[in-house]
């Protein structure tokens, strides 16, 4: 079955940098979308950025743009969220998930079936 592995999460002080991993297992990956979601707490959960396997395609919410980019190793079938100049409404847990979705949907949460336990994200200012 689909497994999710994050990694990467820790407590940095606003304006640092910090850089999640998701190692996905399971399946061919090459339809689908790596995204990564993020939780605060009282908050629902909202998409952070995403990224397609089959080609070079990302996707962020304005919120992150210009400072976090999502990247990915096809061989490691591994996503990267690299998070710079943090600031404290960043904290958060994050979330990577990875689903056949289209590109109207893929910062709607529901659509992804497969979540990984989630890694936790702490900003100190």
């Amino acid at each position: 079955q689909v497994q999710l592995v994050e990694s990467g999460g820790g407590l940095v002080q606003a304006g640092g940098s910090l850089r999640l991993s998701c190692a996905a297992s399971g399946r061919t990956f090459t339809s689908y979308t790596m995204a990564w979601f993020r939780q605060a707490p009282g908050k629902e959960r909202e998409f952070v950025a995403a990224t397609k396997w089959s080609d070079d395609s990302t996707y962020y919410a304005d919120s992150v743009k210009g400072r976090f980019t999502i990247s990915r190793d096809n061989a490691k079938n591994t996503v990267y969220l690299q998070m710079n100049s943090l600031n404290p409404e960043d904290a958060a847990v994050y979330y990577c998930a990875v689903e056949v979705v289209i590109m109207l949907t893929l910062q709607r949460a529901d659509k992804y079936n497969y979540w990984g336990q989630g890694t936790q994200v702490t900003v100190s200012s």
